[in-house]
């Protein structure tokens, strides 16, 4: 499987930390719990980035292709009502720390709230299988201006 995910060039080195989602929290996680958000294709990587930068034209940016198999996923099962309301509901950052907590894979997919038939993945970068995914290098990336 493959999954992309577009950070600011000078944070490429370290994307795969988790830093960002635990000092911040996130849709799926809470503040203090480490995980890296990714997309399943290019486009909806730009699409999600879009959304929580204000305003992206000022940075340099980079896209890295993610490998892993489909034995490290586990899909997310039932969502809560409003799961794609905006600001997130703390029970979307429930499903993210108790799969972190349990350990239950080193992928968890879910869908976008930008495009719900795509898919987003949570990696889990303290599971033992997020040393079988593989980061490629990073790819000069920028915003289409009529985007922005």
């Amino acid at each position: 499987m493959r999954a992309w995910r577009i950070v600011k060039a000078k944070h490429a080195a370290t994307a795969f930390s988790g830093e960002g989602a635990r000092l911040y929290g996130g849709r799926w996680n809470s503040a203090g719990v480490s995980l890296v958000y990714a997309s399943g294709s290019k486009a909806l990587a730009a699409l999600e980035s879009l959304v929580h930068l204000n305003p992206p034209v000022l940075f340099t940016y980079a896209a890295i292709p993610i490998e892993f198999e489909a034995a490290l996923v586990e899909k997310a099962s039932a969502l809560p009502p409003g799961w794609a309301d905006s600001p997130a509901p703390p029970s979307t950052q429930s499903i993210g720390d108790l799969w972190v907590q349990e350990a239950r894979s080193a992928v968890l997919e879910l869908p976008s709230v930008i495009i719900p038939t795509e898919a987003n993945y949570l990696l889990n970068p303290a599971h033992p299988g997020f040393a079988q995914i593989l980061f490629g290098q990073p790819e000069p990336f920028a915003f289409d201006p009529r985007l922005l």
